[in-house]
């Protein structure tokens, strides 16, 4: 075997720190290009993902099925997890099991989990198991919790991607979402061409505008962060562009812009779908020419500053589409937290370190805690996440037993926004094919799950992205931007904040739906 090659005792798991493989570059390549993966060698690996354990400092370390392992025994001392540049080992809690459970992978790569003869707990995604479970394919996808003896937290999911040492203190995570998102970072940070940032609020799109910022050639220059949700009308032109003395009422002195402040470093247009529609032409020249007149003046200035833009709307309708051309130089799309969910774990730890690095009162979180946290789909994301966290911590600090209900009274009973089954209440059977579900079936599912995409997918027992296929090509769903205003007020007045009753209303997923409101004022 090949040196910096971790292999299991059980010669059914590995971990790689192979730098030849985990280290290649193609400045060719873009976020819509595949970065080298396992997809050119052959299927995904079936991955564990330490979420929680005893020892903190182990949350994050992976294993990773061989190419073509049919069967895993999952006990104390085997699989062996780590991380590049770390050492492997075992488990290891007294509370797991000698027996191992078996994970046994099919040929349409569905995965059966069969526990042993032994008093260990064993719960996949917050249901008790006894006997046999099969996982589809598509269930696997959206990441399982896998709990331990109460003990410790594994997330089942697929890779395909090696595992890479992981310099920031900030973008956290050892998916291959957050792999693909570091090189993304690295690459536009090597450019000058403006780069859009898409993804749900609280994804991070700002923290990656400042890692661009901070490994590029610029990093000695400002960089100057512009919220354009908070630009009036009226007075957009001077915030971005300066004015001179006089320039308006009021206008006693000559005002600098932001893009005047940026100077040759970086400015950062945040919620760039809100710009005010007056200025978006006067970007749309800056970005062609580099030139830009204050308000008043009588000559042009120029500006040497990167644009970088981020938004969670989609611009495709009521945005000026030349201005749109134009930042779109380099896309980033951020990955929502619900895809990369055997990063939580590590979150979670993160802010549990913080907290003690702040000097506060020591806290504990529950492992029941933590499960539930590691299950939900955190329709807020990182963001959400921190602020249920702090407030989990505070709790405890206080000698309070933070319950997941109380700390997100507006989540489900459920907290995994799963189907209404349960997976061990499931019966086995392989992954549907999307020709096999007819638009009654989609329709049903979305109904009896309270219109959330995640939990009618498990239903269904499809992936996420598949889910969403189902529901564009489907004549009876609509699209949230799509609905008039007119009668969103309408529902919204008779249901008020009640998120599924509108949904099931409007016939319209939850979870954009929700977004949308917000976008149009329409909820807090």
């Amino acid at each position: 075997m090949p040196a910096g090659c971790w292999v299991a005792v059980n010669d059914c798991f590995l971990a790689t720190k192979d730098a030849a493989l985990s280290d290649h570059y193609d400045p060719d390549h873009t976020l819509t290009s595949l970065l080298p993966s396992f997809e050119h060698a052959g299927p995904r690996l079936l991955t564990l993902t330490i979420l929680w354990h005893p020892e903190l400092e182990r949350v994050g370390e992976q294993a990773f099925a061989r190419p073509g392992a049919t069967e895993v025994a999952l006990n104390r001392f085997g699989p062996l997890f780590g991380r590049p540049g770390g050492t492997p080992l075992g488990l290891g809690d007294r509370r797991l099991a000698r027996d191992p459970v078996m994970l046994l992978r099919g040929a349409a790569d569905e995965v059966t989990v069969v526990t042993p003869q032994s008093r260990m707990s064993i719960a996949l995604d917050g249901a008790m198991l006894t006997g046999a479970t099969t996982l589809g394919a598509g269930v696997i996808e959206r990441g399982v919790v896998l709990s331990l003896g109460g003990a410790v937290l594994l997330c089942l999911h697929w890779s395909d991607h090696l595992p890479r040492v992981n310099h920031s203190s900030t973008l956290l995570g050892v998916s291959g979402a957050v792999l693909r998102l570091h090189e993304s970072i690295r690459q536009a940070a090597g450019t000058a061409v403006p780069v859009l940032l898409l993804g749900e609020t609280g994804t991070g799109k700002e923290v990656v505008a400042h890692a661009i910022h901070g490994a590029s050639e610029r990093r000695q220059q400002p960089m100057v962060a512009v919220n354009m949700a908070t630009l009036s009308e009226s007075l957009a032109a001077a915030d971005l562009f300066g004015a001179a003395r006089g320039a308006y009422t009021g206008a006693e002195r000559v005002r600098r812009g932001w893009f005047d402040e940026a100077g040759n470093g970086t400015l950062f247009l945040d919620e760039v779908g809100n710009t005010p529609a007056s200025v978006q032409p006067m970007l749309l020249r800056v970005l062609e020419t580099g030139a830009y007149r204050p308000l008043g003046a009588t000559a042009d200035l120029t500006t040497g500053a990167r644009i970088i833009a981020a938004t969670d709307q989609d611009l495709a309708a009521g945005f000026n589409q030349a201005l749109l051309h134009r930042l779109e130089g380099f896309v980033i799309r951020m990955p929502p937290l619900r895809a990369r969910r055997e990063d939580i774990g590590l979150l979670i730890r993160h802010m549990v370190t913080q907290w003690q690095l702040a000097g506060q009162a020591p806290a504990v979180l529950p492992t029941a805690l933590v499960e539930a946290l590691c299950r939900y789909d955190w329709p807020g994301n990182v963001r959400q996440l921190g602020m249920v966290v702090r407030r989990a911590l505070i709790a405890a600090a206080a000698g309070q037993a933070p319950a997941f209900e109380t700390l997100l009274p507006e989540a489900d009973a459920d907290p995994g926004v799963t189907a209404r089954l349960p997976l061990a209440a499931r019966p086995a059977g392989r992954r549907l094919r999307l020709s096999e579900l007819d638009h009654e079936a989609v329709l049903e599912a979305l109904e009896h799950n309270d219109w959330r995409v995640g939990a009618a997918a498990l239903a269904l027992g499809v992936s996420r992205p598949s889910m969403y296929k189902l529901i564009d090509d489907h004549p009876a769903i609509r699209a949230a931007a799509a609905i008039p205003l007119d009668e969103l007020r309408r529902v919204v007045a008779q249901h008020g904040d009640d998120i599924r009753c509108c949904a099931r209303a409007l016939k319209t997923p939850g979870e954009a739906l929700r977004r949308h409101l917000r976008g149009v004022g329409l909820l807090g």
